[in-house]
């Protein structure tokens, strides 16, 4: 397809090529700021400061920690092959308790287990082919996946989206170390409280985040290994009573369509994130098959764990145990209830079950870390790692009140998240294949950061603010349920993916003709 062959954009010859896990060449020794005016880069894209910042920069930079930033990668440093990274990646970040947490949910919307299941499938197969499509551009751009946005959004617009991608990169980070949490506090049965819990979930996650790339993409590759184990090994315990699932009402079209949101609340944020995992791959290499390595990623865990989370779920009632196990300590007291008939090696499983959360969570403060340097344009000069250190400080006094009423934290996180990260799929999809119709070259790296040369981002933000003025109708929460949403169950998603675009089309015409940009 001709939108697959644009070559890639960046500067660089192969001859220059780095191996971006052993260190960073020089690529720009100027980046602009807001007054166009110049601040030095270091020679591996880090923005000096201080000598003591250049000297701890230094050091980082030998201790294989990485401290580029959201600049972009110029195209002689995206030399990594391992382009199975994006499908491991994904497998690492679902491979855990959080999607089993999601299908959990679906029995409370009244969905027997058949239904539950019809629903988590299609609506991740519908609904995971955002994200792996959006990581396609890293290679091929060098732009992480909010840098990429600011040609939609442009350069100060652009924070609406970043705002509201931290939130809900936060609120994940959140509920996640709840549940890892409640599993190490399940492992004394209650003895170590789950507010110790979160925080060495928490400070655990934050080291392997501070490293960046490189560490990341290594733990991603192989922790899944034992997360797999450790859940094969709970549901083998515990599935001999899975069949004591509670009677199946009959399955409403408001009760399918919640749940549905709920599946997707889980999938489209990723989109979000996509490519700042991908940004050092090489781009020579066949997109769809890039496509097919982080689509197969995410629906290789998330349905098969989704579909356990609602048998799971369906089933507690019918098993005092299992019941009993949830009211001391949530999700980790329903598995330390699956595992007790192996006495102390199930123990020894659910510490396994709860450190693999650290796979979803490092990468998440990872992905962070990005978004605070592109959200007030100046706080690019503050080095990557220092965010790993702030998040973990907010995140793990949050988690801890959070986990008081977890199931009620969790529906109203993800209320929102579906809405607006749908919205902005919609302006990043229709900016890439529509107006610069698939021109990898259009992500000129001299503009990333020059307000002078990025579309004025109007149209972006407007498509998306009008498009819930029929989203917020079509919404069904717990302290809100629409008009429409009475009668057809939750749309919102739907519409603000769809209205969005629709909208987006002769805005961005306009604003183009206006602008020239």
């Amino acid at each position: 397809m001709a939108l697959f062959d644009q070559p890639a954009v960046g500067t660089g010859s192969p001859s220059q090529a780095a191996d971006p896990e052993k260190g960073l060449e020089a690529t720009s020794k100027t980046t602009k700021n807001n007054n166009n005016t110049t601040t030095d880069a270091s020679d591996d894209g880090s923005v000096s400061g201080s000598p003591f910042t250049r000297t701890l920069d230094k050091v980082l930079k030998v201790s294989s920690v990485e401290i580029r930033g959201v600049l972009p990668v110029p195209l002689h440093e995206r030399t990594s092959r391992r382009y199975s990274s994006f499908f491991t990646l994904w497998t690492t970040l679902n491979i855990n308790l959080l999607p089993i947490t999601f299908g959990m949910l679906g029995p409370a919307f009244g969905l027997g287990l058949r239904d539950s299941v019809l629903v988590i499938v299609f609506f991740c197969l519908l609904t995971a082919a955002l994200p792996a499509y959006l990581g396609t551009l890293g290679p091929k751009t060098g732009l992480r996946q909010m840098i990429q946005a600011r040609f939609s959004y442009g350069r100060y617009l652009v924070s609406v989206p970043v705002l509201l991608n931290l939130a809900t990169l936060v609120g994940f980070i959140i509920i996640t170390a709840v549940i890892g949490g409640q599993c190490l506090s399940a492992t004394t049965g209650g003895n170590l409280s789950s507010t110790v819990g979160i925080v060495i979930i928490g400070i655990l996650a934050m080291f392997i985040s501070f490293c960046g790339y490189r560490v990341v993409h290594q733990y991603e590759r192989y922790a899944w290994i034992p997360a797999l184990i450790a859940i094969v090994i709970t549901t083998g315990c515990g599935g001999s009573q899975l069949y004591l699932q509670a009677p199946p009402e009959p399955a409403t079209a408001s009760a399918i369509l919640s749940f549905g949101m709920i599946v997707a609340s889980y999938m489209i944020p990723y989109a979000a994130i996509a490519s700042d995992f991908t940004t050092y791959l090489s781009p020579d290499f066949p997109i769809w098959r890039l496509f097919t390595y982080g689509y197969l990623g995410l629906l290789f865990p998330a349905i098969p764990l989704m579909t356990l989370g609602a048998a799971i779920g369906n089933a507690k009632s019918n098993i005092p145990a299992w019941q009993d196990g949830y009211d001391t300590a949530g999700v980790g007291g329903i598995l330390a209830a699956m595992l007790a008939p192996s006495g102390g090696f199930g123990v020894f499983v659910l510490v396994i079950l709860a450190l693999t959360l650290l796979g979803n969570v490092s990468a998440t403060m990872y992905a962070v870390t990005l978004n605070f340097q592109i959200f007030v344009p100046q706080l690019v000069l503050v080095p990557r790692y220092i965010y790993s250190i702030i998040i973990t400080a907010i995140v793990i006094p949050i988690a801890i009140k959070a986990a008081d009423d977890f199931f009620l934290s969790l529906e109203n996180f993800i209320a929102l998240i579906a809405y607006w990260s749908a919205s902005f799929v919609a302006v990043v999809i229709l900016e890439h294949v529509v107006f610069r119709r698939g021109d990898y070259a259009s992500y000129d790296h001299d503009a990333w950061n020059d307000a002078k040369r990025l579309p004025w981002g109007v149209a972006a933000l407007a498509s998306g603010v009008l498009s819930f003025a029929l989203v917020v109708p079509s919404m069904s929460q717990n302290w809100y349920v629409g008009p429409i949403a009475e009668v057809t169950g939750d749309l919102g998603f739907e519409f603000a993916l769809v209205v969005t675009g629709l909208l987006y089309l002769p805005m961005r015409a306009l604003e183009k003709k206006l602008c020239g940009r």
